[in-house]
């Protein structure tokens, strides 16, 4: 089984990242196709089956999730926890959206921020001065968070039952795509000033989250971008994304994302 099998058009990658017969993230649902067989992944509860060949296929690999990851998520679940995984390019704005998102909500919500970045403690200390809890993970040489670092900052932090806890994963549009840290989705900012081709160059991220938020609307006039054209790249990859266009400065889009975030929030709190 390879490591990874590419759609014949190029636009889309499938991880089957396996470590001493574990798998090590969640596998992407999307057929592919490879040596004209077609491959098909899916997640059924703690097992990854590859499949291969006419409308039934035979399975090829089968792994379990990894033992910490179904830790973290199974507590998320059980305590009602909506855990969002924020992931993105360096300077995308990341940390200004969600200073201002948690001001917004703040009021109705119990939150909880953890925070990633190789050096430094000041995004955390930029969380902290909104009035929320934070907790700075710092990664070194890493590139990304795992679930092992997720559940140790869990046990510092002590995310309340029935809240919002907020990962803000290490700025990286690769690595953290193949990561599942026990969120219940990622959520994907791209700022405008990126380009809008980020998503066929970057395509696993875009296929692993479930929202995208376009920052920096704001700066559309100055930009040559493309928000439809943008859409229509992130959809070839992951044809349920949602999207909502927001400037974290300027305030537009934000009761739409809050508004989203309400939903998600109602859905998994007990």
């Amino acid at each position: 089984m390879p490591d990874k099998a590419v759609t014949n058009d190029g636009h889309a990658i499938l991880f089957t990242e396996v470590y001493q017969g574990v798998c090590r993230c969640k596998v992407i649902p999307v057929f592919l196709r490879m040596d004209d067989l077609a491959l098909h992944a899916v997640l059924r509860d703690d097992r990854v089956e590859v499949m291969f060949g006419n409308g039934n296929g035979s399975s090829v690999f089968a792994g379990d999730l990894p033992l910490v990851q179904r830790r973290t998520d199974e507590k998320f679940i059980a305590e009602g926890i909506l855990a969002l995984n924020l992931v993105s390019s360096p300077g995308s704005g990341k940390t200004t959206l969600l200073c201002n998102t948690i001001n917004k909500i703040k009021a109705q919500y119990k939150l909880a921020v953890i925070e990633g970045d190789q050096q430094t403690l000041n995004d955390a200390e930029r969380i902290r001065a909104t009035g929320c809890r934070a907790i700075q993970i710092n990664t070194g040489e890493g590139c990304h968070l795992d679930a092992d670092m997720i559940e140790e900052a869990c046990q510092k932090i002590k995310p309340e039952p029935n809240s919002i806890l907020f990962i803000e994963n290490v700025g990286n549009l690769v690595c953290p795509a193949a990561f599942d840290l026990g969120e219940d989705c990622k959520v994907v900012v791209l700022s405008v000033t990126e380009g809008e081709d980020k998503p066929i160059k970057y395509p696993d991220m875009f296929a692993a989250s479930s929202l995208m938020l376009i920052n920096k609307v704001d700066l559309l006039p100055y930009v040559d971008f493309s928000v439809e054209k943008c859409k229509e790249y992130a959809r070839r990859v992951n044809p349920n994304i949602e999207f909502i266009e927001v400037s974290a400065t300027k305030g537009t889009g934000m009761d739409a994302w809050c508004e989203w975030l309400g939903k998600r929030f109602a859905a998994v709190s007990k």
